[in-house]
């Protein structure tokens, strides 16, 4: 069976930078599980998904704007330390902000700090190495709940 809207699709996959510094990888963990066509995976890995089959292997290079999106200098803010209260605050931290989404601070300095309100690969070319291990048609429950049910996916 071919991938195609609304198969259920089981990968294993290491993803990378243009450096070739690993990101993430399934490697050493159940295979990752999704819906095709449900955006449960960046558009860019998903268009690349399509047609392949059980078995195939293969290395997606993703765009960032196909990925995370590119980097928004916009989305770059100094905040007075003060703003956090009695909270320590360090560089790598990442915090949610009223419903605004997570942001990462960048660093502190001079009773500052410079927070990131992007994703963390924005402005990343994401380098995908892909083994598709199984492949199905999704249940038409598991298309109503928006997720795969079952081995690799949620339980009810």
């Amino acid at each position: 069976m071919s991938i195609t809207t609304n198969s259920v699709v089981s990968i294993h996959y290491t993803l990378r930078d243009d450096e070739g510094t690993t990101l993430d990888s399934s490697e050493g963990q159940d295979v990752f599980t999704f819906i095709q066509g449900t955006h449960q995976i960046v558009p860019g890995l998903e268009m690349q998904m399509e047609g392949r089959k059980t078995g195939d292997k293969f290395t997606a290079v993703v765009p960032p704007e196909m990925g995370y999106g590119a980097f928004d200098k916009n989305l770059l803010r100094r905040v007075p330390l003060d703003r956090f209260g009695d909270n320590k605050v360090e560089a790598g931290m990442q915090f949610q902000a009223g419903g605004q989404g997570i942001y990462t601070v960048r660093e502190v300095a001079d009773g500052h700090a410079l927070i990131d309100g992007n994703h963390p690969l924005a402005g990343v070319t994401l380098n995908f190495d892909v083994e598709v291990t199984h492949v199905r048609e999704a249940t038409p429950d598991e298309i109503a709940h928006g997720h795969v049910h079952g081995p690799g996916g949620h339980h009810h």
